[in-house]
């Protein structure tokens, strides 16, 4: 049987997986003046769990990084899931 941790750590790299290639279809999209992926998309994309993947996009890929909403919906989703992360911790639940 998979631990807690083991499985939240699967489920927010899968994610950030998938939001990172989200941040590098809709940066190749803008480029070539195609259909754009919807911002609350990008943004749901981060809050449901893949905030390092919406990091690395903006970083690596310099992608959306004149919006301050997605700074702000960024730094609230990575405080919200360290946050939660630190509570298991703390409740025992993730060893």
């Amino acid at each position: 049987m998979v631990s807690l941790g083991w499985a939240l750590a699967l489920y927010l790299a899968v994610m950030s997986v998938i939001t990172f290639l989200a941040y590098a279809r809709d940066k190749r999209a803008a480029r070539a003046g195609a259909r754009r992926t919807p911002e609350r998309t990008l943004l749901a994309l981060n809050l449901a769990g893949g905030f390092v993947g919406g990091w690395l996009g903006m970083r690596i890929l310099r992608h959306k990084t004149r919006h301050p909403s997605f700074k702000v919906v960024q730094t609230l989703a990575t405080l919200a899931w360290v946050g939660l992360i630190v509570l298991l911790v703390l409740d025992g639940l993730i060893p």
